[in-house]
């Protein structure tokens, strides 16, 4: 089966939820929604389930136009944020419930739910209530439900926000192995540039209704099209700062003049904006390229394994993302760095000017 959405909008009195979407969703994949709270990302899972009508565009299903179509006539399952199980249910029963009431015989149902519990470890649980389980067996209940429907579009709409960071983590792992199982169109919304990453398969980039970038994930973390993309898929935020090129020269909006190398040197003269992440900007040198950016500390917040130091550059404010725990007291002066490699060079419009090839690694 192929989803594809034609110039989809939806407005609800004069708010645009969803802006002219245009996305083709193929067999088999596993398609992130990567967007902020409010970015319209349940909007538009809504619009696919048959949810919600269109206030323009359309919606086909191997070519056929099924926007005026509700859910029932779809073959699609969803998982929300809150997993939703029935109390009075062991799992086995859960599981089976969708099976139920579409009248199958019992030894189908049987295979199903027992194909499904095998796929996300919950074989020694079936015969618990939910009660009786963890937040993370709760969940993977919520979406066994939904794969042994065996339609042909699961949306999950942030279906591991809700849980702890251990359990996040396990699920994390694990779904892509599922996904790949099933051969569904996946459809995952988060909030989270690291989930996206781990996840893979394509990422679609939301910011206020509109699809600003789709690709395969690593393309979009890499080589996003735009500002705008780059902020979505950048957390901490992006980094960025003003730079006016000018021969073989260039000058930072923090003050300095500094060669023109890396994206820089691929660029005609102007003012453009850099952005960088900020587990690039280190604050020791490795390289003789490197620029250099005198800051003044913030903040540090240490996260265990890491620490996050907030600079004050100019009237820039920047954060690195540096490795260890770093105790840097407010005020105090440093020396930033950041290797010309990882910069994105945008242009006046926000369009992706630069970007050099030698950092796709990052």
């Amino acid at each position: 089966m192929t989803v594809v959405l034609e110039g989809v909008s939806k407005k609800v009195g004069a708010a645009v939820h969803i802006d002219d979407v245009h996305l083709t969703l193929e067999r088999g994949s596993l398609n992130v929604l990567l967007g902020a709270t409010l970015a319209g990302k349940t909007s538009l899972m809504r619009l696919m389930a048959g949810l919600d009508v269109p206030t323009s565009g359309r919606v086909l299903v191997d070519d056929r136009d099924v926007t005026g179509w509700p859910v029932q006539r779809r073959s699609v399952a969803m998982v929300y944020q809150q997993f939703i199980n029935y109390p009075s249910l062991d799992v086995y029963e859960n599981i089976a419930s969708p099976l139920r009431v579409s009248g199958l015989p019992k030894n189908e149902v049987d295979g199903r739910v027992r194909h499904a519990a095998k796929l996300l470890k919950l074989e020694p649980y079936l015969d618990r209530k939910p009660l009786n389980l963890s937040g993370g067996q709760q969940q993977r209940t919520a979406i066994a439900r939904a794969l042994v429907k065996r339609a042909d579009l699961v949306l999950l709409d942030e279906p591991l926000a809700n849980l702890d960071y251990k359990l996040r983590e396990e699920l994390r792992e694990e779904l892509p192995r599922v996904f790949a199982a099933s051969g569904a169109i996946f459809v995952y919304a988060t909030t989270e540039p690291s989930e996206a990453l781990l996840l893979g398969g394509n990422t679609a980039t939301l910011f206020e209704g509109r699809v600003t970038q789709f690709g395969p994930t690593p393309q979009v973390y890499r080589r996003p099209r735009d500002l705008i993309t780059a902020r979505v898929f950048s957390d901490p935020p992006l980094n960025t700062l003003k730079v006016r090129k000018t021969g073989g020269n260039a000058s930072l909006s923090t003050g300095g003049e500094i060669r023109a190398t890396g994206p820089l040197a691929a660029v005609p003269d102007g003012e453009y904006t850099v952005g960088f992440r900020a587990h690039h900007l280190k604050l020791e040198p490795a390289g003789s390229e490197e620029i250099a950016i005198p800051a003044i500390v913030s903040v540090s917040e240490i996260t265990g394994s890491e620490s996050y130091v907030h600079l004050d550059a100019s009237e820039h404010r920047l954060i690195a993302l540096v490795p260890g725990v770093r105790r840097l007291e407010p005020k105090s002066a440093v020396t930033a760095y950041i290797d010309p490699r990882h910069l994105f060079l945008f242009d006046d419009a926000g369009r992706l000017a630069a970007a050099d090839p030698a950092q796709r690694a990052a």
